[in-house]
Order: C-alpha cells, then structure tokens, then sequence
C-alpha cells in the first residue's frame, strides 16, 4: 500500500508520493485550510487594520449569512465589532508602551511569576548553607504494598542501584 501522507490543515491522509503531495499542497481546499489555520494567530491590529480596508458584505449585513463565509473579499465586521477591535489594540499598546518605559508590570503576567522565582531560588540557596536532612522516600497514599509494585515502581536500595562492572550502554 505504501506510506501515507497526512494533512494537519486539511485533516486528509492520501498515499504519499510527490505528484499526489504536490497537487495536494497546490489545492484549493488546502490552502484555505491553511490560511484559515494561520488567521487564528494575527494579532488584533493586522485584523484591524485589514478589515477597515474591506467594503461591508451586503449578504451579511442583510441577512447575517454569506455563502463565502471566512473566504469572502468583504467584511463581516459590523460597526460595534470594528471598535470592540480598535479598543482591544489600543489596550495592546498601551501595555506594550507601559512595558517599555518600565512601569510596574500588572499582577498575573511572566515577569512577575519569573521574579518571584528568582527571590525563591535566591532564598534556597542562602539557606542551603545549613546540612540538610535528605527526605526519606515515602510512596503516594493508595499505592499497593512495595512487595507488589513491578520493579520500575520500586523505590531504589539506599546507597543507590548497584552498576556491574563489565556495564556498557548504548
């Protein structure tokens, strides 16, 4: 039968030979499937910006259906969706401008979740100065008795797994 060839776009498999993979990556169908893929990752504005070029649909905008759906030439933004848009990219801005000039970050994001790791880490290490006790190993509450657990599951011997010496991996 040979080796098949799937399409994450388009959710197809076909036999996988250059003739069928090329006129298959060249198709239509695959292509509004890709472009619809990649639509789902722009950002606010470069939406904004391409649906105030766009003429309104009129099929939309009398009956809120079109046959062309997302593969129409014109928008199907109404006037309320263009400026719930327009606000959400000045939002955008806004944060990117406070970001850059270094005003404080609001709660939530990366940098705050990355600074409170460092000052964590920082603390550990100051205080692994003192010896620590090592936590004995304990199994998880539900667990069988060790004497049934298959030999991956079982806690390893203190002083660790004995090596032999003639051991060579790979």
């Amino acid at each position: 039968m040979g080796k098949r060839y799937f399409c994450d776009y388009c959710d197809r498999s076909f036999q996988d030979n250059l003739h069928n993979r090329k006129k298959h990556l060249n198709g239509v169908q695959h292509l509004r499937a890709k472009r619809v893929w990649y639509d789902l990752f722009r950002d606010a504005a470069a939406i904004l910006q391409e649906e105030q070029t766009k003429k309104p649909c009129r099929k939309f905008l009398q009956t809120g259906q079109c046959d062309f759906g997302s593969n129409c030439r014109f928008s199907h933004m109404t006037e309320q969706d263009l400026e719930k848009l327009s606000a959400q990219v000045q939002g955008e801005l806004r944060s990117k401008e406070l970001w850059q000039e270094g005003a404080d970050v609001p709660p939530g994001t990366i940098e705050d979740w990355l600074e409170k790791r460092a000052k964590r880490l920082s603390m550990a290490q100051s205080n692994s100065a003192l010896p620590e006790k090592p936590v004995p190993f304990q199994y998880p509450p539900g667990w069988p008795p060790v004497q049934e657990l298959p030999p991956s599951l079982q806690a390893p011997p203190p002083g660790g797994w004995p090596v032999p010496p003639n051991l060579q991996w790979g």
